[in-house]
């Protein structure tokens, strides 16, 4: 059953919480948004409200790290990646720290509030931070994998979450790896690299493309950073043209990691991003904002019909 993305992560936070007493979980006065009420309900103790205060949050987190706590630190992805950014280079990163940063409502999906609101490169920003490793969930069982694997494995961890619900991707108990990504449907005319929610979007299209007898292959690039290098060059040879989708501008973030594999391995496939083109965004409901902006099915077979036009 499709889950909230955010309801998923506060609810295994608690969970994780249970057992391991180290867990300690760090809002900006938005728990009650980014789900993290969830666990400060049932640990109150291990639970700080640190007000509209980021930066001071992030440095917070990084101290309780030095003591063998292990910190997710919370906030609108937006407020999170920037006015928290320095803390986050300057003390996590730079001292290489065991600090989880959630990053709540990403892309879009703060829909109504408008641009101020919305997380368009907040991809591009942390994967530029030695030290840092990003993962974008896109369903629940990979949404509960990444905040288990951040609880088990030592240093900095970006987590994008969505506020928006997802529909379900993966089967209860499926595996994932860091620096890996899953063919999440095959194909052999043309490679979809997408994260996120932009994953079902790419679903969506390849059955649209499948009627007009096109074989899409889909990859969910769940792992950021580090990426799967492997399987970015054994799509390009398979398939021979390459299309990502991602709800971040087009510019630092999954599309320019693609291009940097494929340019790093010497791939001659041709490429297209769907994404958002360089511009900021406007206030509005979340699925006519997909639309508008082409992050939506329609977009990626847009990107599809491109690329294959390229490729001939």
């Amino acid at each position: 059953m499709a889950k909230a993305i955010r309801e998923v992560y506060g609810t295994v936070l608690k969970e994780l919480g249970e057992t391991n007493k180290n867990i300690v979980v760090l809002d900006a006065d938005l728990s009650g948004s980014t789900k993290t009420a969830i666990f400060g309900k049932a640990y109150p103790e291990r639970f700080f409200n640190m007000g509209i205060a980021e930066s001071n949050m992030v440095a917070t987190a990084a101290g309780l790290s030095t003591t063998g706590k292990i910190p997710f630190v919370n906030t609108f992805t937006v407020f999170l990646t920037s006015l928290g950014l320095c803390a986050t280079r300057g003390q996590v990163c730079y001292g290489n720290l065991n600090v989880k940063l959630g990053g709540a409502y990403c892309g879009m999906s703060d829909a109504l509030d408008g641009a101020t609101h919305h997380a368009l490169e907040d991809i591009a920003v942390m994967r530029s931070l030695p030290n840092m490793k990003v993962i974008v969930p896109s369903d629940e069982t990979s949404t509960r994998w990444a905040t288990k694997y951040a609880v088990d494995t030592y240093g900095p961890m970006y987590l994008r979450l969505s506020r928006d619900v997802y529909p379900d991707l993966y089967a209860e108990g499926t595996e994932f790896e860091m620096g890996k990504g899953n063919i999440v449907r095959d194909g052999s005319d043309v490679t979809v690299i997408a994260c996120g929610i932009m994953v079902h979007k790419a679903l969506e299209a390849a059955k649209m493309m499948e009627e007009k007898g096109v074989s899409v292959r889909v990859v969910d690039m769940y792992s950021i950073k580090p990426i799967d290098k492997d399987l970015i060059l054994k799509c390009a040879a398979e398939t021979g043209a390459i299309v990502t989708a991602e709800e971040h501008n087009i510019y630092g973030g999954l599309g320019s990691a693609v291009s940097e594999v494929l340019a790093w391995g010497g791939a001659a496939a041709p490429t297209e991003y769907v994404g958002l083109q360089d511009v900021f965004t406007e206030s509005g409901k979340y699925g006519d904002l997909l639309r508008k902006y082409g992050i939506d099915a329609n977009g990626v077979v847009a990107g599809i019909e491109k690329v294959l036009k390229r490729k001939k």
